[in-house]
């Protein structure tokens, strides 16, 4: 299409009244009347990827009056065994569903079709006027596509894990700084108040020197679609464009076990728990420690098991490494074997706060009672995360979860998972330069070839 025919969200009414049935009386809140803003005032924002993770963002997107979204892209049409459960449906068509289902309700408009689906971002991006994107693919995906939407000067939400290596996480900082756009990472922890909270008390020395982190999160192989079972090669469903779904990854023939979300258990796509929770609790940790910006020393790994290479399934289902830092801190990280996920900040005279999602303890509980000073560190304030993300593109402030944060967190998890893959002990890091030192052969991880005419640039 030509670039003149490009939809401008200042005439988004007037290009949706091509496929929507106005009534004869528009309702206020559809042209921007009371509390909303008006359609050219609102950013346009696309949704890249529409399958379990979306489900938990794309309704923030929705709910907030200073966004339209007006298009969707998947390279699946439409299909079930999405969800934590197999219970949910995904593909561009269920996006575009929920989207214009969202709109119909809120503007009175029945017969609302004002979001459009596209098998390829690609196509998306070049017919469609977008301020911003939220990225809900498989990680394999998240770093290309996201560099190829910051070079158009186009804002993104990007789901954790921030890449699949180190060396895509460091190319997606570099587009970011390069082109200037707001990014913000989908680790939602941060604009969570009991996480805030321990982060501000750890900072401000409310447990004295902190020594050690003790982090759990979940082990094993989840079977969330609900077609584990079904690892031999099959034909591909009608509806499904395979090879951009696997896009810049390695070829493998077509499995239902695979996708949806099963996908997080392959290093082809993946890594595992550790990438997927470590996402989580290791950026708090970080966040905590004041190392937005670096990272450990050196990882050790205590014990890990790992399936066979050749397994579908092959990240590991269950470990514990350390993650030793200059200032003599530890961070350990263990499948919680059935425990609940959660973080345990230990200080001085055996002062602990402990976290998780939903709840905040600390011991002596009267600690608790304290409250930070206004001469003293605070965390960044958010409590909305797409909300935030919003606000910062239009103010040009950084957001409460930057690129740079992330891919410091995510290349702690890589490293325990490279040290794991390669049967080491020990890994010692460079956090300035970004380096293994002294292992050629586990550096050989930090990046990994790309499939096809996909680019990091």
């Amino acid at each position: 299409m030509n670039k003149k025919a490009i939809f401008s969200r200042r005439k988004f009414l007037a290009a949706s009244a091509a496929t929507v049935a106005f009534p004869t009386i528009i309702p206020s809140r559809a042209i921007g009347a009371g509390n909303k803003p008006a359609p050219s005032n609102r950013l346009n924002v696309a949704c890249l990827g529409f399958g379990t993770i979306a489900y938990t963002t794309v309704p923030n997107f929705l709910n907030n009056d200073g966004v339209q979204v007006v298009a969707m892209a998947d390279p699946n049409r439409y299909s079930g065994n999405y969800g934590y459960q197999g219970e949910k449906v995904g593909g561009r068509l269920a996006g575009m569903q929920m989207v214009n289902e969202h709109y119909a309700k809120d503007t009175g408009l029945i017969n609302y079709r004002g979001c459009r689906a596209y098998e390829d971002f690609r196509e998306l991006l070049d017919n469609e006027d977008v301020d911003a994107v939220n990225i809900s693919t498989p990680d394999h995906w998240h770093a290309v596509m996201a560099i190829y939407c910051a070079n158009k000067g186009i804002h993104v939400y990007g789901q954790k894990p921030l890449a699949v290596t180190v060396a895509e996480g460091r190319a997606m900082a570099k587009a970011v700084a390069k082109n200037k756009i707001t990014f913000q990472t989908g680790s939602q922890q941060r604009s969570e108040s009991q996480f805030r909270e321990a982060v501000e008390f750890v900072r401000n020395g409310r447990i004295g020197t902190l020594k050690k982190i003790f982090i759990k999160i979940p082990g094993g192989h989840s079977n969330w679609n609900q077609m584990g079972e079904r690892k031999d090669p099959e034909e591909i469903p009608e509806g499904l464009n395979y090879d951009l779904w696997e896009g810049p990854a390695p070829h493998r023939d077509y499995r239902p076990s695979t996708l949806p979300l099963n996908w997080r258990h392959n290093f082809d796509y993946s890594g595992g728990m550790i990438t997927d929770w470590g996402a989580h609790h290791v950026d708090i940790s970080q966040w905590a420690m004041g190392m937005d910006k670096s990272g450990p020393t050196s990882i050790h790994i205590d014990h890990a098991k790992l399936p066979d290479n050749d397994d579908l399934y092959n990240t590991a289902t269950s470990f514990k490494f350390r993650c030793k830092y200059e200032s003599g801190v530890e961070m350990v990280v263990q499948d919680n074997g059935g425990e609940p996920n959660g973080i345990t900040f230990e200080g001085d005279n055996g002062k602990k706060i402990m976290v998780r999602r939903g709840s905040i303890t600390m011991d002596p509980p009267e600690l608790r009672r304290e409250r930070i000073q206004n001469d003293e560190w605070h965390a960044y304030r958010s409590t909305d995360h797409v909300g935030n993300f919003i606000d910062c593109i239009k103010s040009g402030n950084q957001t409460v979860a930057p690129v740079e944060a992330a891919h410091r967190t995510i290349s702690i998890c890589h490293l325990a998972n490279i040290a794991i893959r390669l049967g080491r002990k020990t890994l010692k890091w460079n956090p300035k330069r970004e380096k293994i030192i002294g292992d050629k052969e586990a550096s050989q991880y930090l990046s990994k070839p790309i499939r096809g005419n996909w680019r990091l640039r």
